[in-house]
């Protein structure tokens, strides 16, 4: 990392030495930017389930905690869209890599700042709901029951949920978004419009989450869990957060990235694979159309 020092030429004239400017390589510029995005997008997303469950159904309800996503989706995107991807995401990260649109060698990267930025929110999201939470669960942090809190930050299945059916739900809700976002992301066919790509993805997030978020609480991101499942652990929660759901915490972490390959695999198969070449789209245009 290097400093440089800008010389400015001052409105009276005169050649002036302006305040140090600190310029970051392009590695730590990726990092910092995806840390960021991820780190705004949890604390807001994290925040909206927070003011439901201790606000007793009275500061919202499950629509407006998938608002909530939606919308910090959305403003990830516009803080790291352009210097890092703003995946925020590992799974997306993963299958990425997998279809070499992301060095291998990147994703260790990725993944410790979408972690970090998580972890982070998680604590901060605690911090702001401190005495919100110890009023609510009468000073208890538990993981189940009436007054459990620890799903305002990880999620957990719903009694009904099976491991198998947990891992199928976890698989395919990661399916649908990859699929989706890389359709949204082809030129060749019908992409988000220009400059409106963070409504369009938040917007998918939102539409997961009322279609598909009852099962489990569509985690859909392994770095999302898992980082904010973590700080719980130590914050006060225990291990519990670890055994909850017949163990569930590995099924975000496993089945999401499986299942962000076979999305962007499906829509590769169906759509990407049988676009015409470009020379081809000029002979099949119609001499009318001109």
């Amino acid at each position: 990392m290097g400093q440089s020092v800008e010389l400015e030429v001052s409105m009276r004239g005169k050649l002036e030495v302006g305040r140090p400017r600190i310029w970051l390589n392009e590695l730590s510029r990726v990092g910092l930017a995806e840390f960021l995005a991820t780190y705004v997008m949890m604390t807001l997303g994290l925040g909206s389930v927070a003011q439901v469950v201790t606000g007793k159904g009275g500061f919202g309800t499950f629509f407006s905690i998938n608002i909530g996503f939606g919308l910090a989706v959305a403003m990830g995107v516009h803080i790291g869209g352009t210097v890092s991807g703003a995946h925020m995401n590992g799974a997306v990260s993963f299958a990425l890599c997998v279809y070499g649109q992301l060095p291998w060698k990147r994703l260790p990267l990725y993944i410790f700042a979408q972690l970090f930025g998580s972890f982070l929110a998680a604590a901060t999201v605690y911090g702001v709901y401190y005495d919100a939470i110890s009023t609510y669960s009468g000073g208890n942090l538990s993981v189940t029951g009436e007054r459990a809190t620890a799903g305002i930050f990880a999620t957990y299945p719903a009694p009904y949920l099976s491991v198998l059916g947990g891992f199928v739900d976890q698989v395919f809700g990661t399916a649908i978004l990859m699929l989706c976002l890389t359709a949204l992301g082809d030129e060749k066919n019908k992409p988000a419009a220009k400059g409106a790509e963070s409504i369009f993805v938040g917007l998918l997030v939102v539409l997961i989450g009322i279609s598909l978020g009852s099962n489990s609480g569509y985690a859909i991101n392994p770095t999302r869990d898992f980082g904010p499942r973590l700080f719980t652990a130590i914050a006060g929660w225990g291990l519990d957060v670890f055994r909850a759901g017949n163990s569930w915490f590995w099924v975000p972490i496993v089945a999401t990235p499986i299942g962000a390959v076979l999305g962007a695999g499906l829509y590769r198969v169906c759509i990407q694979m049988h676009h015409p070449a470009v020379s081809e789209q000029y002979q099949e245009k119609d001499p009318s159309e001109e």
